[in-house]
């Protein structure tokens, strides 16, 4: 859609390949598409105008003084048709919806993609010889870079913009916001250009990215020329007069003349600015390249730095999860060797511990619920931190329950043996703090233990950004079949623990019995045993 709009003394034309545009003014908050900014008289969000079936309509978004077309108000009465002869009063501001130009058919290929989508791949340079009309190298620190040819109005214009970049692109809290900013820049530094483009490349997949665009007529870029900057490290100046081999981008949109800077921190390429014209008297001055240049350089430190804030916040949300289920010493292992954390499982023979407390509904019953989750915390505060120093995992906490794995992620030949001496000393820990608790005359609980062990698919799941830790199998139900038949203070391990472990632990053979599968065998496990050394025979 074409729109031509005037406030005061100041006309412009406006053109969007989107088939929906907002109207208003645009604030870090919202983002408009078509901003009537400085019209104070514009509502934030003013009104929609938008393509249906072949026709074009209009409804005010209940503005503060409403919108009018052909001096008949429409506030209030929904949508209404729109045809390309209407005058829209929107505040101060006259709008006018043009009719859109006949366009040329192009290869399927040459269609551009809307803001985000990747670029089309074209040929390699080796493949492509482009030639190009001059080059710079992308120094912005050098004395040169500000020397500017012109004098006058223009000169203090272009020196009062640079000089206000750091501040206006600081002032951009979110990166969806300082990329239209920087184009934004990009036009008013070279305004005799037709369109002006930013490219941010994807490191994952190399995938080059159409992050935010302007343009009079239809934007102008070549992906062979935006790689071509970024692969030298220079910003050049192309013309088609030069003469060489031309991409199928340039002949499809019948390029005549660009400007590509590459938007470089600590020598990474992290994209680059385009700056064309379909008009063959255009030409662009080594003035212009220059100053586009520095605002690339801005541009650039910009970027990196919201890059390497959401890099940092998705690490700080990544490590909380992590601390949640690992022990301290495991989580920075992991932060530390980003490929260990995958989506996805592995299967291998675990260990399993479930605990819970005893009677806890009854306990609760009469209980604020404040207080409930306060004492839960509390026992947790002791609970865990044993969990963590015999080398386990804390897969869920379940209410008053506890899941937890030993011999996952991290290899543990001595997993049995460690998870064992992890209910142990979980038991101890619960005796000491009852009789703190009972000092204070707080209630006191009792947990079950049970373990288990056996094959199990554990890893992590979710997504990249919030993936947990989790095990599945039949383990895990064996398991928590013999916490629930574990008394107040009890251990309980299965026969298949039990081979394993019983040289290292005093038990004492049980049952318990369960709803559907009758009684299992079970092992009371009441101490570990001390290990008998050569000195201690000596004695």
């Amino acid at each position: 859609m074409r729109f031509l709009y005037s406030y005061k003394d100041t006309h412009k034309v406006w053109e969007t390949p989107e088939n929906e545009v907002i109207v208003g003014r645009a604030d870090e908050k919202s983002n408009m598409v078509l901003d009537l900014t400085p019209d104070q008289k514009v509502s934030r969000l003013h009104g929609r105008i938008w393509e249906e079936n072949g026709s074009v309509w209009i409804e005010d978004l209940k503005s503060s003084r409403g919108t009018q077309i052909n001096g008949v108000e429409i506030k209030g009465k929904g949508r209404q048709p729109l045809r390309p002869s209407d005058t829209i009063v929107v505040g101060e501001t006259t709008v006018q919806l043009q009719a859109a130009p006949k366009k040329t058919p192009v290869p399927a290929h040459a269609d551009y993609l809307p803001e985000g989508s990747i670029l089309l791949p074209e040929l390699k340079d080796s493949e492509v010889s482009v030639a190009i009309a001059r080059d710079v190298d992308v120094d912005a620190k050098s004395p040169s870079a500000l020397a500017l040819d012109s004098v006058g109005e223009e000169a203090v214009r272009r020196f009062k913009l640079v000089c206000e970049l750091p501040l206006y692109f600081g002032e951009k809290t979110k990166l969806d916001t300082l990329l239209p900013a920087i184009v934004d820049q990009l036009a008013k530094a070279i305004p005799h250009a037709e369109s002006w483009a930013l490219v941010l490349r994807e490191p994952e997949t190399d995938a080059l990215l159409l992050k935010a665009y302007h343009y009079i007529r239809q934007p102008s870029l070549s992906e062979t020329l935006v790689r071509r900057a970024m692969t030298d490290r220079k910003a050049f100046l192309w013309e088609r007069k030069s003469g060489g081999e031309l991409s199928g981008s340039i002949v499809a949109n019948d390029i005549e003349t660009g400007m590509y800077v590459p938007l470089l921190w600590q020598d990474e390429a992290l994209g680059a600015i385009s700056i064309g014209s379909r008009r063959a008297d255009v030409a662009f001055t080594d003035e212009d390249l220059r100053l586009t240049v520095v605002i690339a350089h801005f541009a650039a430190m910009a970027v990196a730095t919201h890059q390497l804030q959401e890099k940092l916040r998705k690490e700080s949300v990544v490590k909380a999860n992590l601390l949640r289920q690992f022990s301290p010493k495991v989580a920075e292992q992991l932060l530390s060797h980003r490929g260990k954390l995958k989506l996805g499982g592995q299967r291998s023979e675990v260990t399993i511990l479930t605990s819970d407390i005893r009677g806890f509904t009854q306990l609760v019953c009469e209980m604020d619920p404040d207080e409930v989750v306060e004492m839960l915390n509390e026992y947790l505060s002791v609970l865990v931190p044993v969990i963590f120093a015999h080398r386990g995992t804390i897969d869920k906490f379940m209410g008053d329950a506890i899941l937890a794995v030993f011999g996952s992620l991290e290899n543990d030949p001595k997993h049995h043996h460690n998870a064992v001496l992890a209910a142990l000393d979980m038991q101890s820990a619960v005796d000491k703090l009852n009789e703190v608790r009972k000092l204070r005359g707080n209630p006191c609980c009792q947990f079950g233990i049970g373990l288990h062990c056996g094959e199990v698919i554990h890893g992590f799941v979710g997504t990249a950004e919030r993936m947990e830790f989790t095990v599945v199998g039949d383990a895990v139900n064996r398991a928590a079949r013999y916490c629930a038949g574990a008394g107040g203070g009890e251990v309980l391990v299965s026969p298949d623990m039990h081979e394993r472990i019983w040289r290292n632990a005093e038990t004492q053979q049980t049952s318990i019995q369960t709803k559907h599968e009758g009684d299992f065998v079970a092992y009371r496990v009441i101490s570990a045993k001390v290990p008998v050394t050569t000195q201690t025979k000596k004695k």
